[in-house]
């Protein structure tokens, strides 16, 4: 339980992060030194490509999104192993009561939804990591954005 606790609390730190990188977006540069609109357009292009070869971060394709994962059974297996878990619980509290039978196929039953659960929250904590990575590839692409431009006069927010 406390794991579980765990791991929806990180998801939620994580979410907020990437939203708040979100927001934030492409800094913007101020010609400070009166380059003209075509003179800014050149220098954003050529800083386009300089912060892209140096970080190795493309930002048309960092930031799209993971391409999501189908199925209800995403994540490995969590449901069998739930309902595994659970046939063998119910199965010694059936026998305890006196139909193991009985007891295992409810367990199951419980165990495939317990499952289905943790798969659902291991799925949002793996969506959760990849936009917060993909954000921190897109800060760091943008800083080395703004070095370039800086170095071209520019002043940067």
């Amino acid at each position: 339980m406390n794991a579980m606790i765990l791991r929806a609390g990180c998801a939620i730190v994580i979410a907020v992060m990437a939203l708040d990188a979100l927001a934030q977006g492409k800094p913007i540069a101020y010609p400070s030194k009166g380059q003209s609109a075509q003179q800014q357009q050149k220098d954003d292009g050529a800083c386009y490509s300089w912060a892209k070869s140096n970080t190795g971060i493309d930002p048309a394709t960092a930031s799209q999104a993971p391409p999501p994962q189908g199925g209800p059974a995403v994540g490995g297996g969590e449901r069998v192993g739930g309902a595994a878990r659970g046939a063998a619980g119910g199965a010694v509290i059936g026998a305890i009561a006196g139909d193991a039978g009985k007891g295992a196929a409810i367990g199951a039953a419980a165990g495939t939804m317990g499952g289905g659960m943790r798969a659902r929250q291991n799925k949002r904590a793996q969506e959760a990591n990849a936009q917060a990575q993909s954000q921190g590839a897109m800060s760091t692409y943008y800083r080395a954005w703004a070095a370039c431009m800086q170095g071209r006069g520019y002043s940067i927010q």
